[in-house]
């Protein structure tokens, strides 16, 4: 072999390798579909981390504006967001939705954040009911271990929002740091009492790292967020929330619902609906002026932030009434779904076979 030959294979010899070795590296580099590992759930330190429906604040007998006080811890927790699937959860109260506050037009109102030293991260409150900066939050932001109080006028009648508001802020409500205020007119109250039933409910979008069914113990996962792709969309914290004896709501024939309604968000819109009823009432986003009222509605679009008071009378005994966000795969795929019982004698003529 001559030296030009043996040095012209030596050199086709190193571009293969080099080939290979780009196509080697190439290869390595490409994103590959595979299961994600979770580890084993880790200890329910609360095995329910669902706020009660019905658990809902009695409106006080009127006889002026009050004083009214408040506190609410910042609780971490770890809990089921799904049959064998945990989450951290950040709450109030160590539920989600946090307590639901109710306050009449005119009050004076102090709110006290005590947020525990085993804390993570520092925490605070923006309730949207409130008119200063930050809706109390530049007021409000506590660090582990410590506690901070700051008040109010409640000024504007209404159902609103509150959640934390420690940056970053999307961070913190989709861990469930939310919940719902109702400012109350004295002059024009809604009707309560025994034939009135109230119940208190509201939407959230977690995002995880993992598959929902996936067992096992889910990290909240910031990619997901910022792309407002969430693995669960669920009413009260988690699946099933409202589903079954003991958490879903129940009513008799005749008697009038109301459901405060809310979505924490971070991010999305809630098309609310119950499968099988159609709302006589509606008080959209919040608003309790009587010239804001809808009647006879099939479904209330209520965006991130916002709220919607709706009121109806089941006429036919049942427990297939479902509460859904009509973005249906959410109800489906996601866990937006709950359950209405009804009992009693059904109002002849309205439903049935013929």
């Amino acid at each position: 072999m001559t030296p030009d030959r043996k040095i012209l294979i030596l050199s086709a010899i190193s571009i293969v390798a080099l080939v290979i070795a780009s196509v080697s590296a190439t290869i390595a580099l490409m994103p590959r579909s595979e299961t994600v590992s979770l580890p084993a759930a880790q200890t329910i330190t609360q095995p329910n981390i669902a706020h009660n429906s019905s658990n809902v604040p009695q409106r006080r007998a009127y006889a002026g504006p009050e004083n009214v006080a408040f506190t609410l811890y910042t609780v971490e927790v770890v809990a089921e967001i799904d049959s064998g699937e945990t989450y951290r959860y950040w709450t109030f109260n160590g539920t989600v939705p946090g307590p639901m506050l109710r306050v009449m037009k005119g009050d004076n109102v102090t709110i006290t954040i005590v947020n525990p030293a085993n804390s993570t991260r520092s925490h605070s409150i923006d309730l949207h009911a409130v008119i200063g900066p930050g809706g109390g939050a530049t007021l409000s932001d506590t660090q582990a271990g410590q506690s901070k109080a700051f008040k109010f006028k409640a000024t504007r009648e209404g159902l609103y929002v509150y959640h934390c508001a420690t940056m970053p802020v999307d961070e913190h409500i989709a861990h469930g740091m939310y919940g719902l205020i109702l400012v109350e007119d004295p002059v024009s109250l809604l009707p309560v009492g025994p034939t009135v039933r109230e119940f208190y409910v509201v939407q959230g979008d977690f995002y995880s790292v993992g598959s929902k069914g996936q067992d096992g113990h889910h990290d909240f996962d910031l990619k997901e967020m910022r792309s407002e792709n969430p693995d669960y969309v669920v009413f009260n914290g988690k699946v099933g929330s409202l589903v079954g004896a003991g958490k879903a709501l129940t009513a008799n024939v005749n008697e009038k619902v109301r459901i405060y309604f809310g979505v924490g968000g971070p991010n999305l819109v809630s098309s609310f609906h119950i499968i099988g009823e159609i709302f006589d009432t509606v008080y959209p986003e919040g608003s309790l002026k009587s010239t804001t009222t809808l009647t006879n509605v099939q479904t209330t679009l209520v965006p991130g932030g916002g709220s919607a008071i709706v009121e109806f009378k089941p006429e036919v005994a049942g427990e297939q009434y479902y509460l859904v966000d009509h973005s249906l795969s959410r109800a489906i795929e996601k866990g937006a779904l709950g359950q209405l019982i009804v009992t009693g004698t059904s109002n002849p003529g309205i439903y049935g076979f013929p």
